[in-house]
């Protein structure tokens, strides 16, 4: 059964930092590519990184890059998404996805074959 459960949200004060986990469970890293999304009250859910074992590279959209880095134990089948100097824009609903596909884009949602629970990050300023 594939399975995908993210954890470690919360609040903090804006230049903080926090670090989402995402454990992995029904398939391995060489099979899937693993992404990570947010979704604000009132927009959709934006992707912010993407890691592809297939291509061997990891995708940050815009506004992340140099800020959060996504990062993956393969051996414990478990993704992270390290978020550094946080802002109130950031603050949204985390989810961790995976997609078997190879067509499609790694930042759109429904490109994406699974999803984990959200967890909630809020940034206060």
């Amino acid at each position: 059964e594939v399975q995908l459960q993210a954890c470690g949200g919360g609040l903090v004060q804006s230049g903080r930092s926090l670090r989402l986990s995402c454990a992995v469970s029904g398939f391995t890293f060489d099979d899937i590519a693993i992404g990570w999304f947010r979704q604000a009250p009132g927009k959709e859910r934006e992707g912010i990184s993407c890691y592809s074992s297939s291509e061997g590279v990891t995708y940050y959209e815009d506004s992340v890059k140099g800020r959060f880095t996504m990062s993956s134990d393969n051996a414990k089948n478990m993704v992270y998404l390290q978020m550094n100097s946080l802002k109130p824009e950031d603050t949204a609903i985390y989810y961790c996805g995976a997609r078997v596909r190879t067509s499609g884009s790694w930042y759109a949602a429904h490109d994406y074959d699974y999803w984990g629970q959200g967890t909630l990050v809020t940034v206060s300023s």
